[in-house]
C-alpha cells in the first residue's frame, strides 16, 4: 500500500516513522526501542487503557508480544501528517498482532529526534468482545492521565490555529463557526459511527444535528495538538454527558489554512447505546 505523507520540506518525521514501522513489523525489540527516548513520558492505548509509562515497561510488552508475530502480521502507516516535532499517524495493526484489525489514529510527540509520547486511539465496536473484556483495563483503574501536561504542544502554528477554531466551534455546538474553518469540499469522517459526509454544506447540516450529543461536540475540551502545516490532529475529552470519553480528531489543511478533511475516532463501544442509535439516525438527513 502506498503511504500518503505530509511532504512539507521541514519535516523528516514521515521517513523516520516509516522506518519505525518496518522495524516494529520485523519484531526487532531493540531496534524498535531505539526510536524512543530513555526518559519517555508514555506509550498508551487510550481504548484499552494500556499505560506504559516508562522505557522499561514498553520494552517489556514488546518482548512479550513481538515473538508471537509472524508473517503476514504487519503494523504500518497509511497516512502520516507531520511537523518538525510531532505527527498524527493513520495506522493499521493486522489481526495477527492483537486478534483483530485495528485502525488507529495515533498522536506522536518527538524530542531531540526520539519519541517521548505516543497515544493510540481506535474504535472497538468491531473488535472481538471476549478479547476486549480480557484486554481492557477495569473501569476503576482505567487511566485518565494521558501525559499531555508533561509534553508541550509543538505543532505548527497554522495547525494549532485551525484545531482551536474547529474545537471551539464543536465545544459550543456552533456549526456555523465550524463551517467558517472548512474548505468547500471538506470531507468529514466519524470512524466510530462509520459515517462520512462530503462538502461544507452537508457537513454543516450534519454538525447542526449532532454537535449537541457527539462526544467531540458540546462541552468537550481540547487536550493536545500534534502535526504540521498541512495536517495533524487534536486530542480531546468529551463532556460529562459522555462520561469524559477521550478521542482524537485528525485534520488536513489547504494552503490557505482551510480544513479539507476531518476524521474523528473514539471508542464508540463506550457510548450509551441509545445515544449511539440517535447519532446513527442523525447521519441520515
Amino acid at each position: 500500500m502506498a503511504t500518503q505523507t505530509d511532504t512539507a520540506p521541514a519535516s523528516q518525521l514521515p521517513a523516520v516513522l516509516e522506518r519505525f514501522f518496518e522495524t516494529k513489523t520485523a519484531g526487532d525489540v531493540d531496534g524498535t526501542m531505539a526510536y524512543f527516548a530513555p526518559d519517555m513520558a508514555c506509550y498508551m492505548d487510550a481504548t484499552l487503557g494500556w499505560d506504559f509509562d516508562s522505557y522499561a515497561a514498553l520494552k517489556a510488552v514488546f518482548e512479550q508480544y513481538m515473538p508471537t508475530w509472524a508473517p503476514p502480521a504487519r503494523s504500518y502507516a497509511s497516512k502520516i501528517l507531520a511537523g518538525e516535532d510531532s505527527a498524527l499517524v493513520h495506522m493499521v495493526n493486522t489481526p495477527e498482532l492483537f486478534g483483530g484489525e485495528l485502525r488507529v489514529l495515533a498522536a506522536v510527540d518527538f524530542l531531540d529526534g526520539k519519541i517521548v509520547r505516543w497515544i493510540d486511539y481506535w474504535d472497538s465496536s468491531a473488535y472481538d468482545t471476549g478479547l476486549y473484556s480480557q484486554y481492557r483495563t477495569p473501569a476503576d483503574s482505567f487511566p485518565r492521565d494521558l501525559k499531555d501536561t508533561q509534553v508541550a504542544t509543538r505543532a505548527a502554528p497554522e495547525l494549532v490555529k485551525a484545531a482551536n477554531a474547529l474545537h471551539n466551534a464543536f465545544a459550543t455546538a456552533d456549526a456555523s463557526a465550524a463551517a467558517a474553518a472548512m474548505h468547500t469540499d471538506v470531507v468529514l469522517v466519524d470512524m466510530g459511527l462509520r459515517t462520512q459526509v462530503i462538502g461544507r454544506i452537508e457537513t454543516t447540516r450534519y454538525l447542526e444535528r449532532v454537535l449537541g450529543q457527539i462526544p467531540y461536540g458540546h462541552a468537550s475540551t481540547l487536550r493536545h495538538v500534534v502535526g504540521g502545516r498541512v495536517g495533524g490532529g487534536f486530542e480531546w475529552t468529551a463532556g460529562p454527558d459522555a462520561d469524559r470519553l477521550v478521542g482524537i480528531t485528525a485534520l488536513e489543511l489547504d494552503t490557505d489554512g482551510l480544513i479539507t478533511a476531518i476524521t474523528s475516532v473514539y471508542d464508540s463501544r463506550q457510548v450509551d447505546p441509545s445515544s449511539r442509535r440517535a447519532l446513527l439516525d442523525a447521519s441520515t438527513p
